[in-house]
């Protein structure tokens, strides 16, 4: 009986261990909900690796949910982003399971930042957490009210998978 707590213990131990970035070649597809002040939408993301702490991807967001004081068609909803990551977690060590990760973004509304989270439950699920936000908008100073729309500071949550 003792053997088999033994074996039942390590196995548990092994399949819990995960790694929220492995680096080179490790591909993450993160899947949430987008919110911004007057809008709420969905949020996707995929990353992959291309270096031990470096990774570029692409992330799309659609506000599905607006403000009914704001005007906005299929172009001011939609936005596609690609990004670069620097993965801070086996840097600062804290633990394998947690990915902390500063960005930066180029997309059709603006040039921005990033600031995410990760946290690993198994292998292959997570959670994750961004605070997204403008550097550079285009047509700063024409902006109307649709055009604030992911052009703003944006909280990103929801899970993430490795691929």
């Amino acid at each position: 009986m003792k053997k088999l707590i033994l074996l039942l213990t390590i196995l548990s131990v092994s399949l819990v261990h995960s790694q929220a970035f492995k680096g080179s070649m490790d591909n993450k597809l993160q899947i949430g909900a987008n919110i911004q002040d007057g809008a709420t939408g969905i949020n996707l993301s995929y990353d992959y690796g291309l270096g031990e702490n470096i990774s570029v991807g692409v992330s799309s967001a659609y506000a599905l949910s607006i403000n009914d004081a704001i005007d906005a068609d299929f172009g001011d909803r939609f936005d596609i982003k690609g990004r670069f990551n620097a993965h801070l977690g086996s840097v600062l060590d804290i633990d394998d399971n947690f990915d902390l990760y500063p960005g930066l973004s180029l997309s059709l509304k603006n040039f921005g930042g990033h600031v995410g989270a990760r946290y690993f439950f198994s292998e292959g699920f997570g959670v994750f957490t961004e605070a997204v936000f403008p550097i550079a908008k285009y047509d700063a100073n024409d902006l109307k009210p649709a055009d604030y729309i992911h052009n703003q500071f944006v909280v990103n949550l929801g899970a993430v998978f490795s691929l």
